[in-house]
Parts: C-alpha cells; sequence; structure tokens
C-alpha cells in the first residue's frame, strides 16, 4: 500500500509497463528459502559426472546452506555475499574451496533467474579470492624407483603406471587386463572407476574426450607390468589390474591411509600424491625428446595450451638454436 493515491499509480503503470515488456516477476515466488529451492535443483544437475554432482552436494552442504539456507532467494545480495566469503577465508578455508563455494552458489541462483524466481543472480559480481597455481612437484628417476621399491609387491605397478605412463588414480584403479598392450607396448585408455558416497562405480566415462588415448610405455617397464598381471591378476580380460587388499576395486581413501602414506614417508618423499606421478611422468616425456604436442596427447591433457601453460618451463628454450636454422635459410647477412 502506498500512503498517497499518486505513488500507487505511478507503481501500477510500472507494474503494468513491466507486464507488457514481459519483465514483470511475482516477488512471492522470490520468498522459497534457498534450502527449499537448492536441493531439488542439484538434483537436476544430470548434466554432471556423478564425481562433479557429488563435489557439489558437498558444497552446498558445508558452505553454502549453513549460511544461505534458511534465506528467502530475493533476500540474497551481493553485500552478504562478499561478507560470506570473508568469514570462509577468516574459517581457514583455502581460496580453492571459496570460490568452488561461491560458484555453487551461483550456479544455483541463475537456475532461480531462469526461473523467473529473481531478477537478477546477486553472486555474479562478487570478488573472489585468488587461487595460486601449486608449482608442480616432480620425482627424478631415482626417487620414482625408491618409491617403487617401498610398495608392498601387490602395489609396486601402480606407481608404474603413475610415473611412466601418467595415469589418474581413476583410471588406475579401473584399469583392466584388456587394456594393458604387452605386444606393442601400450596401455589404452577407454573407461576411469569413480568414487562417489563410497562406492566405486567401474566402466565410466573418462574425464574428458582427450583423457581416452594410447600411451606408450618404456618396453622394461611393460615387461614389470607383465610380472605383475602375471602375479597378481586375474585371466580374464575384464579383471581389474589393481584391486583391494580382499580383492574388489580400490578406495582412494582406504589405500591412501593404510598404503599411500606410509609408504612414501618410509620413501622420504613426505607429502608426495599419487598425482604427483603424472607431473613426473610429464618431466620424463620432456627429458626423453618429446614434443609438446605428444606429451599433451599422452597425458591425456584439456589442450595442447594447458600443457604450455602448466609445464612450459620444462621444454627446452630453442632460441639460440632457431637462429642458427634463420641463418642458414637467410644468409648470415
Amino acid at each position: 500500500s502506498f500512503a498517497r493515491a499518486l505513488d500507487a499509480e505511478r507503481r501500477r503503470a510500472e507494474i503494468e509497463m513491466q507486464l507488457q515488456e514481459g519483465h514483470w516477476l511475482d516477488p512471492r515466488r522470490g520468498d522459497m528459502p534457498l534450502r527449499q529451492w537448492a536441493e531439488p535443483w542439484v538434483q537436476t544437475r544430470h548434466d554432471l559426472r556423478p564425481t562433479t554432482r557429488a563435489r557439489l552436494e558437498t558444497t552446498m552442504a558445508k558452505q553454502v546452506l549453513p549460511t544461505f539456507g534458511d534465506v528467502p532467494l530475493r533476500r540474497i545480495n551481493s553485500a552478504r555475499i562478499a561478507e560470506w566469503v570473508q568469514e570462509l577465508m577468516g574459517h581457514g578455508y583455502s581460496a580453492a574451496t571459496v570460490r568452488k563455494a561461491v560458484f555453487a552458489l551461483r550456479q544455483c541462483l541463475q537456475a532461480a533467474v531462469d526461473d523467473r524466481r529473481i531478477s537478477f543472480n546477486a553472486a555474479i559480481r562478487v570478488n573472489l579470492p585468488t587461487e595460486r597455481a601449486k608449482t608442480p612437484r616432480f620425482l627424478t628417476q631415482r626417487e620414482l624407483e625408491r618409491l617403487v621399491d617401498a610398495m608392498p609387491d601387490q602395489y609396486k605397478a601402480l606407481v608404474l603406471v603413475g610415473g611412466y605412463a601418467g595415469l589418474r588414480w581413476g583410471e588406475a584403479a579401473g584399469l583392466t587386463r584388456s587394456h594393458i598392450d604387452a605386444t606393442r607396448s601400450r596401455i589404452i585408455v577407454e573407461h576411469t572407476a569413480v568414487e562417489v558416497h563410497g562406492v566405486v562405480h567401474l566402466g565410466q566415462e573418462p574425464k574428458t574426450r582427450r583423457s581416452k588415448r594410447s600411451i606408450p610405455v618404456a618396453r622394461a617397464v611393460m615387461r614389470r607390468i607383465e610380472e605383475h598381471l602375471d602375479t597378481f591378476v586375474g585371466p580374464g580380460a575384464d579383471d581389474l589390474v589393481f584391486t583391494g587388499t580382499h580383492g574388489g576395486p580400490l578406495f582412494r581413501g582406504t589405500f591412501g591411509r593404510h598404503v599411500w602414506r606410509p609408504v612414501v614417508h618410509a620413501a622420504g618423499l613426505d607429502g608426495f600424491t599419487f598425482h604427483g606421478l603424472r607431473h613426473s611422468f610429464v618431466a620424463i616425456l620432456v627429458a626423453a625428446g618429446c614434443n609438446v604436442r605428444e606429451v599433451s596427447e599422452w597425458a591425456g591433457h584439456n589442450s595442447v595450451a594447458f600443457t604450455l601453460t602448466r609445464y612450459g618451463g620444462l621444454f627446452a628454450d630453442g632460441a639460440d638454436e632457431a637462429v642458427d636454422r634463420l641463418d642458414a635459410l637467410l644468409g648470415p647477412g
């Protein structure tokens, strides 16, 4: 209601104009609390990989909903979101975690905009903390072999396929006998294992299209992988190359607690992660003289640009050789 008839008429005219232009929103639709909107919204995200959706559910439950869950959609504003970002940083969350939390809220609110519950997305222009890329940690060949020696016999080959073939954890955990081509000395990545809410799902699509690849492996390394197959892997084409201590798929958390971290400590490599083996694989390829296109393809990177951005410092600067080649073509002048 309005105190003056003139103000009421003006407001009616504004609403009529918005109705004609298709911009009017019923404010009552924005009274829904974020929690009531977010929970069914997450379930509709069929466009996400299972692991990505699981991370989204966790982010919403742990960071977003405790602050905004009971707030009506139309009451969430940029100033409060900015304060929330500062609160998360103050509680010790990393920049990466804070950014993921804001991105989750942003996507949720954008869905509400698309559903015409609110007129704008308050999380769009919020300043985010800078996420500093960690310098990749590489193992030398001597360190890599020290890690292999420290591993239980059942998992020595797991380090080999990580350090000498660059397999991601899920790719290694989902590897089957049929994907080891000993004759051509190749490992073929076609599927991956995905762990969601305590269940390992095998035969899943890899992270990206370029993740499907055929990786050349040194023959000396392949012979060691063959010994693993003969000793620990069943004869079936679909038998897993790596399993838990009691059979069945590998669980990353369990393996990390009971095998990886104790062995890494024993090898004097505290803090080194399984993913670090991929960094070591790239370093080995570069040292072997492989070009950036080959490295990008065999590592399963999204693009050559990513490989150069992430590992450009490993590739030798060929500027001096380029001068010599140009002199040979054009003459020294």
